[in-house]
């Protein structure tokens, strides 16, 4: 594969914006792994976000970069990508985070990315620069995650009220105040393992498309691991409040019970997602698993009418972005 000629300023700018977005992507998603954590008053936000952070930089060592290479090589045809792709994709995703971010609304980066980069893709060559299989299984997660995080959420809910039936509320509630910081770790270590790898793609496809890389590589330079990582955990570190109270109290009431299912059900979730080398949303994933616990409850212990406004979120993520995206490609055009 030829790779293209590009001033080195503009691969340097574009790999800052790469970087800015996985800023983003921890401070917009920091409320999918704390959210339950605070609301529960197991860790207070302070303390939550440092927490969360720490995992989520400790998962370089722990996770293969498998979803970095679905986003790197996956899902766009060799060849096709360039610069003004990479800065339309990254233009959408920023964008829309921003405007999620604004509203409080808890919807997915990664789906914003996933949605910029098709959107930029789809403006220069149509839909025959993208494969098929790499779209197909992105977006077909867009479903099993959120699901799989209900199932996971619920079972567990039902096991452990099943285990402590009997015990005094009291000693259950002093029992899972100490256990959720175990599910919070593992929810944000699925966190940093799955979302890092996304910018670590976006940015191994530019070095690719410029020859700072090739497409056999199978990793991509080790300074975009770490810069990634290191990125995301500061972002998780800044992490807003808005999209926390959404998630940890709006949708259903948690205690700490509840919370450690929600997050042990949406942890098993990312790390078959992540060993898959599968992008999904930690944000479905955790709002299902939150839904599935307060469900087992009863129906009417979700709040359905802010469950649903997620899901509006979440079913516009993809083409909203996209529609970012291909203005952000032309906008390239004209910018260089």
């Amino acid at each position: 594969m030829s790779s293209i000629q590009v001033a080195f300023w503009v691969i340097a700018m574009l790999v800052v914006l790469a970087i800015a977005f996985d800023f983003m992507n921890g401070f917009h998603d920091a409320a999918n792994s704390i959210a339950t954590v605070v609301s529960t008053g197991v860790l207070k936000p302070g303390q939550a976000v440092l927490f969360a952070a720490f995992f989520n930089f400790v998962a370089i060592f722990i996770f293969e970069l498998k979803v970095a290479a679905t986003v790197g090589k996956g899902i766009v045809q060799p060849g096709v990508v360039d610069h003004y792709v990479v800065f339309g994709a990254l233009i959408g995703a920023i964008a829309w985070n921003v405007v999620t971010w604004w509203y409080g609304i808890p919807s997915s980066s990664s789906h914003a990315l996933i949605g910029g980069i098709v959107g930029a893709t789809m403006t220069k060559v149509g839909a025959g620069g993208l494969i098929g299989a790499g779209v197909f299984k992105t977006l077909a997660f867009i479903i099993v995650s959120p699901t799989l995080g209900f199932l996971l959420g619920s079972l567990l809910m039902v096991i452990v009220a099943w285990l402590c039936r009997g015990v005094r509320p009291q000693r259950v509630d002093g029992i899972f105040r100490r256990l959720q910081l175990v599910s919070a770790g593992l929810y944000s270590l699925g966190h940093g393992g799955n979302d890092a790898q996304k910018t670590i793609g976006i940015i191994w496809m530019l070095l690719i498309a410029t020859g700072y890389a090739s497409v056999a590589d199978k990793m991509p330079p080790g300074w975009v691991i770490w810069v990634c990582y290191i990125a995301i955990a500061i972002g998780t570190m800044f992490g807003g409040w808005r999209i926390v109270k959404t998630m940890g109290q709006r949708i259903t009431k948690l205690k700490p019970v509840g919370g450690f299912c929600a997050e042990t059900g949406g942890a098993i979730t990312l790390f078959l997602a992540t060993g898959l080398g599968i992008p999904v949303s930690t944000t479905h994933t955790i709002t299902g698993a939150i839904v599935g616990v307060g469900s087992t409850r009863s129906a009417s212990n979700v709040r359905w009418g802010v469950a649903g406004s997620i899901v509006w979120a979440w079913i516009f993520t993809i083409p909203a972005s996209a529609l970012i995206a291909a203005a952000g490609y032309g906008l390239g055009r004209l910018l260089f």
